[in-house]
């Protein structure tokens, strides 16, 4: 028995001492095993030294696009009244102040009782508060109107067309109407494209836009010369 004790610390001795030139291995939780649905709770670091992973915060910056001219669709909205629109008022039971309002250079409309009332910029449905508001405030009670345009301003087309001048504005018209209007293309005319002038807020557009752009009441319309 005491024989077989003293083999036994041998081995083990010689097994000690061979471990101890041995060098280990660097830790690899990849290397770790799973055993019957358990996982080591170690996270796995990344597979490259020296990459660094950039964090974003927030939404990324988006470059707008720069706006082009918009087709007849996109333009299709509330029609905004200004100088040169003529406006139909109607009052029930008040014939006195139901007619036919222009609107002036300032922008406004004169009406009976109520005097001065501000049209630029504004649709023919808030004019019609305004004057409902007015009226009912101390003149008429409960006042039924109805505002609806009688006339809209005019457009102009110069350059090479037949007939230049000023015209009546057609609803959702475009240049290429307007260029109908006053009579069709000159032989030496740039079909492809016109120039229009435009207010907008008291400051003067000029757009360089296809024939299929709208026009809009007010504008100028320019056909330029082609050069070939």
């Amino acid at each position: 028995m005491s024989w077989r004790f003293g083999a036994a610390s041998l081995i083990l001795a010689v097994a000690l001492c061979g471990c101890s030139h041995q060098e280990f291995e660097a830790f690899e939780p990849s290397r770790i095993p799973v055993i019957a649905g358990w996982a080591p709770d170690v996270a796995p670091e990344p597979a490259q030294v020296g990459i660094h992973h950039q964090v974003s915060w927030g939404e990324p910056e988006v470059t707008p696009m720069p706006a082009g001219p918009r087709a007849v669709a996109e333009t299709d909205g509330p029609y905004l009244l200004d100088s040169g629109d003529k406006l139909r008022v109607f009052v029930y039971g008040q014939p006195n102040l139901s007619r036919i309002y222009p609107v002036d250079h300032a922008g406004n409309i004169s009406v009976p009782l109520i005097g001065s009332l501000h049209a630029r910029g504004h649709t023919t449905r808030g004019v019609e508060r305004a004057i409902r508001s007015r009226l009912g405030a101390t003149y008429v009670k409960d006042p039924q109107v109805t505002v609806d345009i009688s006339q809209n301003r005019p457009f102009f087309i110069l350059g090479e067309v037949r007939i230049a001048g000023q015209y009546p504005y057609v609803s959702g018209m475009t240049a290429q109407v307007a260029v109908a209007i006053a009579g069709g293309f000159t032989e030496r005319a740039n079909e492809r494209k016109v120039q229009i002038t435009r207010r907008i807020n008291g400051m003067v557009e000029r757009i360089e836009a296809p024939t299929d752009y709208v026009v809009q009441p007010g504008d100028t319309v320019y056909v330029s010369e082609r050069w070939f």
